[in-house]
């Protein structure tokens, strides 16, 4: 984010976070099954030589060099145009149940960097009707409409998907008392938690250290600090150290403190080398409470973990944690799917009509509850106790409830999630190939689309705004739209690349390593051990 705190951070984004839906059988991992289709990051590019080629001018015979140039010019083009371009078929990947989930998170982090575009530009915190009459009358400002460029909601999303991803599992075999294969499984998840989330913000931060120091920043400065572009929020521009060796010594003290479990303040662990990345401290300190709260109803009958958990979904929500409320709401769905799963009664013909108005009746419940949650989601950030809409509702929120503005927000996302897992017409268009995408890369897109507005996108900005100026509403408005066309498809495009290169890698780096340091069981069986 821009600065540190609520009044700079209401467009804020992506516990990222971000994990995948519930993992298979076969894998501990949320992530897993969508990085391992990225394995061939190289394919021989035979025929891409005749196309480069010409464009090149290269009259030498094939050589290492040129082999070299090819080959990255290939890896850097977007996944997409690789496999519209290879030779090779490849068969359309086959969706799994819950991969709906990963369509979800990639919206909501398209969302998240639409939120930090505009938010420099906007003023998009506030209702519609909210002051004057001829104040807050954009369209863009109505219920739902909003939904689309709001970040905090967008955070919710991504914390009560997380919630269900990593409970999922688990609870799986909880239900079928494989007490043994969930100790394995819950051990490896906090092993690899913190390599998940934080091997890719290392590296993320580490990149735009290198940027910093090779100037790529200073070009970028007047206009990031000019209020003539940035008329609203002017989100944070890094400084850069006196020399090298204090930059290094100020990144490695940042990472320290962003590793963060000991301070539960909202922003706590946020670092100056990406401020939108706040989110991810928050995602790991709740992922963990999530871990031991599993641990600790593992043996319970279901019907008495929904109880408990019911209970502690209200304890932490009386002590104002949002942000575990949404985690253990994603537990408290996943084991309703998982007893839905079992109890749902199979079709048969004599009771095809009275199923069939069942299902009518259940299919009008969810799709009413979505639109409820959508509209509690599209709260308003500031002023929506006065906005038309709002007035009754700001009334409910209880008074220990500190950040009002995330209430309705907090609800709506648990409301969205329960009706979409429950009616597949709700799930469809998250399933569709583009947003499927956009699930892919969503943790890449959370983590590049900051860096790469600083460095690229405040230049493409300030040429569209010498083109179209800025004496007028509509001139500043058409230079953002222009800008946008352009830089959010240079995102995408870093998204992509950081999603194949950094992070599928990271997958696979944890699982190496915790391959690497876990103790062989069939190796130790039969050994005796030292006292």
């Amino acid at each position: 984010m821009a600065v540190q705190g609520k009044r700079h951070i209401r467009g804020e984004s992506m516990s990222l976070l971000n994990e995948k839906s519930p993992p298979s059988e076969t894998s501990d991992s949320d992530w897993d099954d969508h990085h391992e289709a990225s394995e061939r990051l190289f394919p021989q590019p035979s025929f891409v030589l005749k196309i480069i080629r010409p464009c090149l001018r290269l009259t030498l015979r094939p050589s290492l060099l040129q082999s070299t140039v090819l080959r990255s010019l290939w890896a850097i083009l977007p996944s997409f145009l690789q496999s519209s371009l290879s030779k090779d078929s490849h068969k359309p990947e086959r969706l799994r149940p819950t991969a709906y989930l990963d369509g979800m998170r990639g919206l909501a982090a398209f969302a998240v960097c639409l939120c930090h575009m505009a938010y420099t530009c906007f003023v998009i915190t506030i209702g519609y009707g909210y002051g004057p009459p001829d104040q807050n009358r954009n369209f863009l400002q109505l219920p739902f409409i909003r939904l689309f460029y709001s970040g905090p909601p967008m955070v919710c999303v991504f914390f009560v998907i997380s919630g269900y991803s990593l409970s999922f599992k688990p609870l799986k075999q909880m239900r079928s008392h494989q007490y043994d294969s969930l100790l394995t499984t819950m051990s490896s998840s906090v092993f690899r938690r913190a390599l998940r989330l934080f091997v890719p913000t290392i590296t993320s931060t580490f990149l735009v250290l290198c940027m910093l120091r090779l100037g790529w920043f200073e070009r970028t400065r007047p206009l990031a600090i000019d209020k003539t572009f940035h008329r609203n929020v002017q989100e944070y521009h890094l400084e850069p150290q006196l020399t090298l060796k204090l930059q290094f010594y100020d990144w490695i003290w940042q990472m320290f403190n962003f590793i963060c479990v000991f301070n539960w303040a909202t922003f706590s662990g946020s670092t100056n080398y990406d401020l939108h990345l706040w989110t991810i401290p928050v995602e790991f300190r709740a992922s963990l409470m999530l871990f031991l709260a599993l641990v600790a109803l593992a043996r319970l009958r279901p019907g008495l973990r929904l109880t408990f958990l019911s209970g502690l979904f209200l304890f932490v929500m009386r002590n104002d944690r949002w942000e575990l409320m949404l985690f253990f709401s994603g537990m408290f769905l996943a084991e309703l799917d998982l007893i839905s799963a079992i109890t749902t009664p199979p079709t048969v013909a004599p009771l095809h009509s009275s199923l069939h108005s069942l299902k009518s009746t259940r299919t009008i419940l969810y799709l009413s509850l979505a639109i409820l949650s959508l509209y509690f989601m599209s709260q308003p950030d500031d002023h929506f106790e006065l906005a038309p809409g709002w007035r009754y509702l700001a009334t409910l929120i209880p008074e220990w409830w500190s950040e009002k503005y995330r209430f309705y927000q907090t609800l709506g996302s648990i409301g969205l999630m329960l009706a979409t897992t429950r009616l597949p017409l709700l799930q469809a268009p998250f399933n569709t190939p583009i947003i499927q995408y956009l699930g892919k890369i969503s943790y890449a897109l959370y983590l590049v689309h900051g860096p790469v507005m600083h460095v690229v996108g405040y230049i493409v900005e300030g040429w569209a705004w010498s083109i179209t100026g800025v004496e007028t509403e509509s001139q500043y408005v058409a230079g953002f739209v222009l800008a946008a066309c352009i830089n959010i498809p240079l995102i995408i495009w870093a998204a992509d690349v950081f999603w194949r290169f950094v992070d599928a890698p990271s997958v696979r780096f944890a699982r190496w390593v915790e391959g690497k340091v876990v103790v062989d069981v069939s190796k130790e069986n039969g050994r005796i051990l030292p006292q």
